[in-house]
């Protein structure tokens, strides 16, 4: 099979097209042709050498069809989304013809939708899914901030959260993308500062946060929740610094909820994929009710021109890769 091949770390020209084997049935996995797959900032870390495991073959998350599941749990034919478990970390992932994932990791996503609109789903919707209402536990008519709400990760988690009748509040360092996230449905927009709980006039009033900025604003984030307010972590657009001299005692409000969500415990015994209503979702957007349309598509053989455009943040969105 045709397959993308790190074969060394560092720029785009580590990105290399090689015939490698296809995986072969294994019990307890699940053997997918894939149709296409969404790139994640995790693949781009992985071919710099950054992140602590990486395949020869990347990504993290496809989509396509089932072409062998030896213990029967997903039919043959079937249409799939796999994410996590080990993809592109320590099995090969993605970036090629055929994959292998544990079962775990597998869930139906059938849905008349183009393969590159099921692509766009996995990994982004199902971690917006989960932080907003496992993490958040977020309910019709509550009051939601989403900090760095222009990546991919937040805009899918406005339009899910708007879709379930959430007022949303979202940031951004760049006032021009007002207008974006205002047609996504925010109810506001509001200029990503270090100190916005100072600035946001509904603070001590706000019911959730979905901090996509990270540690650097973890603290200002709890400062802006009412009493029994819930903020959940889960991207760290401002760096992976940790929080300096953390001291719960000086620094938290009291009565306030922090929690921390990262999508690679996907696949593991507390959080099962089969968890995420991920055939709802694509429901959802076949019936029209939610757009996952991605930014960008490419094909295949664009591999290294779509790990610059994301690396040079030039999408806007998510960028999806198909087969021909």
């Amino acid at each position: 099979m045709r397959a993308i091949v790190l074969e060394k770390f560092g720029g785009l020209d580590s990105l290399v097209y090689k015939d490698i084997p296809e995986p072969e049935p294994k019990a307890g996995h699940v053997v997918i042709e894939i149709k296409a797959f969404g790139l994640n900032h995790a693949e781009m870390h992985m071919r710099r050498g950054e992140w602590a495991e990486a395949a020869p073959v990347s990504g993290i998350e496809c989509v396509g069809i089932v072409k062998s599941c030896p213990g029967g749990e997903f039919p043959v034919g079937a249409k799939v989304a796999a994410l996590m478990g080990g993809l592109g970390r320590t099995i090969n992932g993605s970036y090629a013809e055929y994959t292998r994932a544990p079962v775990s990791n597998v869930a139906l996503i059938e849905a008349d939708l183009p393969w590159a609109e099921l692509a766009a789903i996995p990994e982004t919707y199902a971690t917006a899914w989960t932080c907003l209402f496992r993490n958040l536990e977020i309910e019709k008519g509550q009051l939601l901030v989403i900090r760095g709400a222009t990546s991919s990760f937040g805009q899918a988690a406005l339009k899910m959260a708007v879709n379930a009748g959430v007022r949303v509040i979202a940031t951004t360092r760049n006032r021009d993308r007002f207008a974006l996230l205002e047609k996504l449905g925010a109810e506001r927009c509001e200029i990503e500062r270090p100190d916005l709980s100072r600035h946001i006039a509904e603070a001590k009033a706000i019911d959730a946060v979905l901090d996509l900025v990270g540690n650097s604003v973890v603290l200002d984030s709890l400062a802006m929740l009412r009493r029994g307010g819930r903020s959940c972590l889960a991207g760290w657009l401002g760096g992976l610094d940790p929080i300096p001299d953390f001291n719960p005692l000086l620094q938290m409000p009291s009565g306030v909820y922090l929690t921390f969500f990262g999508s690679f415990v996907f696949g593991t015994p507390g959080f099962p994929l089969s968890d995420v209503p991920l055939q709802q979702i694509a429901a959802e957007v076949a019936a029209g009710r939610l757009d996952v349309k991605p930014a960008r598509i490419f094909r295949f053989e664009e591999i290294r021109e779509a790990h610059r455009v994301m690396e040079a943040n030039e999408a806007g969105g998510k960028i999806v890769v198909v087969h021909a």
